[in-house]
């Protein structure tokens, strides 16, 4: 490009041509485009940036562009593959690219700026055969790793660069800054480049150009080494090369990526949090036991503690509201958690003896008296939960059949949540004065903007203000001495234990739920943003043959686009105040949900959402043409009396009308599941019912579902297959023609037609979560995956989750945990599955086959999970390549036989068969305790080890009684970290 200079005035400003090269392989009808921060790069209007050319350069494509600039210049800019409109199609994930023109240089002087792709993913920066598309990460930039990982006790002073760049006096001279990111860099370590060139030492690293620190872990440095065809002897990989018959740049920018190490594979534990039992708790796990179970978790080996959701779920005032994925709001926490000792250091006597008084209940050890307690003392409930919480005489909950308790090591939902409530109130009458008038409580109160809510005149003022009070402890623990009238010394009850978590170097995990209760806050203060009409589940999977109903509304996502996913974003805001990393629960629904109608209780009649659905017109140039006949329930009368019975006639004359001969239909005020279930309910009561009334539901719902196609309730032109059509008796009445068209059109709904939409809505929908927040974000894609879904996932960077028993290769009953890929959380077990005690137990055969195919044993297995077994399958996914192995607590008491004595079935947290099931299985061992098994511990941590995955640095102690730190990181050079261009 000719140097035309620039006119302002009568001054020509002489002009700096800037060159662009970035290697990329794209596909057909894509482009790379750069824009930037400055007008001549678009002004981050991707329309107006610099169109990048393509040039082959042996087996790598290079795209290259060029702009001419001030001396002065500097700018941030990014790269884009774009169509041939300049629509974006993908964008880079990492952080801006920087460019500052060294300070003196002349105008007509050529630099060339060698880039790299800012992929997400560290799958490809981490393996040993590097591709040219793979450039800085933007994982270990996530809190997970910044602040938790690789987080430095020690300071890194910011260097300047040395100024060699006015030292360029020779004519075939070349300046080359080198620049590389290394996040992770120990103290007294230093990075150096070396290289062919004696000014890079020739391969000595004592004798290499030394980088320097320039912040936000890049390192930099410049060197002048003489023009000519040379190379950086950088593997197959990384080259740098100057061809001499084309014009020379004289400033050569290389940008080199991320740091090439050994691939960085972590351990952690996975417990609810109402599971965790500590000495100190009340019936339920609380946020500050998570210090102890830190501590456990650092002895242990783990690096991260993960949870399940913590928000506050009580929206029907009972057992019910355990189930921890169906929130009240998405912002408030559970007052279930809350320590009500750390209220007041000067709680009375009588407060202080109540709380011992229920901690001998609620742990197990009177819970029958707990719930006779609760039982005498409850009172009717209200439709108005928020009075309920308050009334003098303070019970808020039902509570559950007192002859039906479970097993007394399990959390009694209803009592806990009543007596910490309770109490919480005597202490906040004693002492509201106070607090409500503190700095600290009026900042909390302004900050959630209370007076939008209510009018301080309002007969409900004090009433919110006390749920106020409660969340305002939930994030804080006062311990100020009230007699002295102390200022009031705050610690964030959850902040304190996260920020506890991330200075032991423990990340603390959250999960981010699909959806919401269709009674919650949100759905009430934003109708708009979803669909309540609707309901959200799973099709038919591993977890459920029948698919599973939540009850949550879908989501309106064309309205949540209006403001760019605003709730959503602020939902991952909050959580980033205490949270380092979550995984965001069923991922499949940012692709396409299972949606319901309002009206089922199952989740086999559903359809996804979004879909490209089968048109009248499409299904008539089939040959389809009856859609009443497909669309409708198909009851003919024999079908009727094989189902019921001799009690045929009843089932006819109360919920059926003939409408043919020989056929029925459903009666109108029975025509739903709900109705059904609600008559059905009716007759039970006047004791008419002749079988009983579940047996009677679940083949008048087996009738209802006989169909072949769903119709569009909103649209009555589109059709829907039902999901396995082929098991109805309304499919296999048809004539041979009819069944091959609609079986055809069954796997192109299911498996082919809506791939595209799917990835185009998931790369609508998830960058907003992503990067909303710089938590490390993992993906739950179990159940039917489509086959969009882990491209999507690999190109954000979200980590996958594999269970070895639930294989995402159809060919396989097992998976094979050393075939993971490392973008991956592996785990032996997860809450929505049996624990790997109860999934041995559970099926003789399969054990069997186990034993066998994986184990590599033709004996007889033994017929429970003993702790060598425990021990062979952990060990299995501690050396599999995936990023993360995570335990769940279950599986690791498995390791010792002092912990199997409770029936393995009682350990599960969840059935995902059960829309009621009552989540509150509680650890039948004290974190105490656990903290001084050093056996255990020993176990666990020879595993972590033994497998090369990194660990928390701990206190060990030697014979001679002196403490010292070990501190194990793989891959890592003890004292000169060399940078890739230069690694062995």
């Amino acid at each position: 490009m000719a140097d035309l200079g620039l006119f302002t005035g009568t001054k020509i400003v002489a002009l700096v041509n800037v060159s662009f090269r970035l290697p990329y392989y794209t596909h057909w009808g894509q482009r790379l485009l750069v824009c930037g921060s400055e007008p001549v790069l678009g002004s981050w209007d991707v329309k107006k940036g610099l169109l990048l050319s393509p040039v082959h350069q042996g087996e790598e494509l290079i795209w290259c562009g060029s702009v001419a600039v001030p001396s002065e210049f500097s700018c941030e800019y990014s790269y884009y593959v774009v169509d041939d409109e300049k629509s974006v199609l993908r964008p880079e994930m990492g952080k801006k690219h920087k460019l500052v023109l060294p300070e003196g240089i002349n105008g007509g002087e050529n630099v060339e700026l060698h880039d790299l792709w800012q992929k997400s993913s560290l799958e490809d920066s981490f393996c040993a055969h590097y591709s040219g598309n793979t450039g800085v990460d933007a994982i270990p930039f996530r809190s997970a790793f910044k602040d938790v990982i690789f987080r430095q006790s020690w300071g890194l002073n910011i260097e300047r660069s040395l100024g060699i760049q006015n030292k360029l006096d020779m004519e075939d001279a070349v300046l080359v800054h080198f620049k590389i990111c290394c996040p992770n860099v120990e103290e007294e370590t230093s990075v150096y480049v070396i290289g062919s060139t004696a000014k890079l030492g020739q391969w000595k690293v004592q004798d290499g150009l030394k980088l320097n620190y320039a912040g936000d872990s890049i390192w930099q440095a410049d060197v002048v080494i003489q023009n000519g065809n040379f190379s950086l002897e950088t593997g197959a990989h990384r080259d740098l090369s100057i061809d001499s018959s084309k014009v020379q740049p004289r400033y050569i920018f290389l940008s080199d990526g991320m740091m090439r190490e050994m691939p960085w594979r972590g351990a952690g534990v996975a417990i609810p949090m109402f599971s965790v039992r500590s000495e100190a708790d009340l019936g339920v796990g609380e946020f500050l036991d998570l210090k102890l179970l830190v501590d456990w978790a650092v002895e242990s080996g783990f690096h991260l503690v993960q949870l399940l959701p913590i928000n506050d779920t009580s929206v029907h005032g009972m057992w019910w509201d355990s189930y921890p994925y169906s929130s009240l709001s998405v912002f408030a926490l559970h007052p279930l958690y809350l320590r009500v000792e750390a209220l007041s250091e000067i709680l009375p006597e009588n407060i202080k003896k109540e709380i011992r008084e229920a901690r001998e209940q609620l742990d197990g050890k009177d819970q029958l008296c707990c719930a006779l307690a609760c039982y005498n003392g409850k009172k009717a409930a209200s439709h108005d939960l928020l009075f309920d919480y308050l009334a003098p005489s303070y019970i808020p909950y039902p509570c559950i059949n007192i002859f039906e308790l479970g097993s007394v090591q399990d959390v009694d939902y209803e009592a806990v949540l009543a007596t910490k409530l309770s109490i919480a109130k005597k202490v906040f009458e004693q002492e509201k004065d106070l607090i409500l008038n503190s700095r600290s409580f009026h900042k909390y109160f302004s900050e959630n903007e209370l007076e939008k809510l209510v009018s301080k005149d309002s007969l409900h003022y004090d009433i919110i203000r006390f749920h106020y009070y409660i969340q305002f402890h939930l994030h804080l623990q006062v311990t100020s001495n009230w007699s002295y009238l102390l200022c009031i010394i705050i610690y964030w009850q959850l902040s304190e234990a996260a920020e506890y978590a991330r200075n032991k170097g423990v990340i603390l995990k959250g999960d981010l739920p699909i959806g919401v209760d269709r009674n919650s806050v949100d759905t009430w203060v934003y109708p708009n943003l979803f669909r309540m009409n609707t309901s959200t589940g799973a099709p038919p999977d591993y977890f459920d043959k029948n698919g599973q109903n939540w009850g949550f509304p879908t989501y309106n996502w064309e309205e949540m686009s209006k403001d760019n996913y605003a709730w959503w974003r602020a939902r991952l805001t909050q959580m980033a105040k205490y949270f380092t990393a979550y995984r965001i629960d069923h991922i499949l629904g940012f692709f396409r949900i299972w949606e319901l109608p309002e009206h089922a209780m199952t989740g086999l009649i559903g359809k996804f959402r979004p879909s490209i659905p089968l048109s009248k017109e499409e299904l008539e140039r089939e040959g389809i043409w009856d859609f009443d006949r497909l669309s409708l329930p198909y009851i003919r009368k024999e079908s009727v009396q094989e189902k019921f019975g001799a009690s045929w006639t009843f089932i006819v004359s109360n919920f059926l009308n003939d409408y043919q001969k020989g056929c029925y239909e459903f009666k109108e005020d029975c025509n739903t599941e709900k109705k059904l279930a609600s008559k059905l309910k009716m007759l039970a009561e006047k004791s008419m019912l002749l079988e009983s009334e579940d047996k009677i539901r679940r083949d008048l719902f087996d009738l209802l579902k006989n169909i072949v196609l769903i119709r569009d309730p909103e649209d009555a032109s589109k059709f829907y297959p039902r999901f396995n059509l082929e098991d109805t008796s309304s499919f296999q009445d048809l004539d041979d023609h009819s069944k091959n068209v609609l079986r055809r059109l069954y796997y192109d709904y299911y498996f082919y037609r809506q791939e595209n939409l799917w990835r185009q809505n998931a790369l609508k929908t998830l960058p907003a979560l992503l990067n909303s927040s710089d938590m490390l974000a993992c993906g739950e894609d179990l159940g039917l995956i489509p086959a969009c879904v882990h491209p999507v996932m690999q190109e954000l960077g979200l980590i996958g989750l594999r269970i070895q028993r639930m294989p995402s290769e159809s060919d396989l009953e097992f998976g094979i945990p050393s075939q993971y890929s490392y973008m991956t959380v592996c785990a032996p077990s997860c809450h929505d599955c049996s624990t790997l005690r109860a999934w041995w137990e559970e099926d003789e055969e399969r054990r069997c086959r186990y034993f066998k195919y994986v184990v590599g044993s033709d004996a007889i297995p033994p017929s429970q999970c003993v702790p060598d077994m425990a021990h062979f399958v952990a060990r299995q996914h501690v050396e599999a390549p995936s990023m993360w192995a995570i335990f769940p607590l279950q599986d690791l008491l498995a390791l010792k036989e002092e912990y199997t004595t409770r029936p393995a079935t009682e350990e599960t947290i969840n059935d995902p068969t059960n829309p009621k099931h009552y989540w509150r299985y509680r650890v039948h061992v004290t974190l105490e305790s656990l903290l001084k098994d050093k056996e255990l511990i020993t176990t666990i941590k020879g595993l972590v080890r033994g497998s090369g995955r990194a660990h928390p640095s701990v206190q060990e102690t030697d014979e001679q009684g002196n403490q010292e730190t070990i501190v194990l990181i793989p891959g890592k050079h003890q004292v000169t970290k060399i940078s890739p261009l230069e690694s062995n």
